[in-house]
């Protein structure tokens, strides 16, 4: 099969043998992959949790149809349609450990849509309501909003019930969609202002939760926006893993910092998250309550030039690679 690799300097395809799944894996023929920020690490040679460097397997998500499973699955049988994360989703066929995978939500979805969602649905659902607390009535803040994991935690934060939601882009044209996700507050944080205009949006009081995928530099700023005794959850780290920290600030307005990553669970845990997940998620999904905007579509053998495409940033939601049926 064809699979890409981060080979010397970059990705590049090479010819390998299918994969076989261990005793909790399923193998995958794989239709459709979405890209996400941690594939540009991989590619470039950086580690992502244990895995990178020369030789991984390239794609973090993906979705298709069962076609094997390992001896103590009882969960998935073969002819499941599933989307699934892991490794290795940049090729005709992958494993996935049968936690890391769900079913789809419905028959009528379709493979593109159904890549898409795996890494958004997981990611929103343990920060904002397992790891940050989420409650109905509470007023949410998506610093980095308009990227793919962004533009669902706004709608998660409707979903949860929030009563107001702010989001950020530096983008004019993207702060203007940012709407059509559930945000009734559309911000610049490149604009210095921010912070304030988040006060002036909640009676100076701030925002009960705000969802960080920008982190670096705009760390003060972020404690500025949020009230007192609020709380911070950080998936993200788009603008820079490290940054001044007031501790100051952060004594006196007793803010909760809050960390997320799977790159630090058990699979036991992905398979506590994904009960979670369907429970509170699915019924939404079949209703069209959740869903992210597919940017671009291109054809596997142009894994690099999506990948260079995401690096560029000029895209709004997901970038796809299919694969003929």
């Amino acid at each position: 099969m064809q699979a890409a690799i981060r080979g010397k300097s970059g990705l590049v395809f090479v010819d390998a043998d299918i994969p076989r799944p261990k005793a909790t894996e399923i193998l995958v023929k794989v239709r459709a992959s979405s890209l996400n920020r941690a594939d540009l690490a991989l590619v470039d040679g950086k580690a992502h949790g244990t895995a990178g460097g020369t030789g991984t397997p390239l794609g973090l998500e993906w979705s298709g149809d069962v076609v094997e499973v390992g001896s103590e699955v009882t969960a998935y049988k073969v002819g499941d349609k599933v989307m699934c994360s892991g490794l290795g989703a940049f090729a005709e066929y992958a494993v996935a450990d049968w936690r890391r995978a769900f079913r789809f939500p419905s028959h009528d979805m379709d493979y593109e849509t159904a890549a898409c969602l795996s890494v958004a649905l997981r990611t929103t659902h343990t920060a904002m309501r397992h790891v940050a607390k989420l409650e109905a009535g509470q007023t949410v803040m998506v610093l980095g909003a308009s990227s793919g994991v962004g533009l669902m935690a706004l709608q998660v934060a409707k979903h949860f019930g929030a009563k107001l939601v702010i989001g950020t882009s530096t983008k004019a044209d993207r702060r203007e969609r940012l709407a059509e996700f559930g945000a009734d507050v559309a911000l610049d944080s490149n604009d210095p202002e921010w912070s304030r205009k988040v006060l002036a949006s909640t009676d100076g009081r701030g925002v009960d939760l705000l969802v960080d995928f920008l982190a670096g530099p705009f760390i003060n700023d972020s404690m500025r926006a949020v009230r007192i005794g609020g709380r911070i959850v950080n998936i993200g780290r788009m603008a820079g893993e490290t940054g001044e920290f007031d501790f100051d600030l952060h004594s006196m307005r007793r803010i909760e910092y809050l960390g997320m990553t799977f790159r630090t669970r058990t699979l036991e845990d992905f398979g506590d998250i994904a009960e979670r997940v369907q429970r509170d998620f699915w019924p939404a999904l079949r209703a069209g309550q959740l869903r992210l905007p597919i940017d671009a579509r291109l054809p596997l053998a142009q894994a690099a030039q999506a990948c260079e495409m995401m690096r560029k940033n000029t895209h709004f939601g997901k970038i796809v690679l299919v694969q003929d049926a």
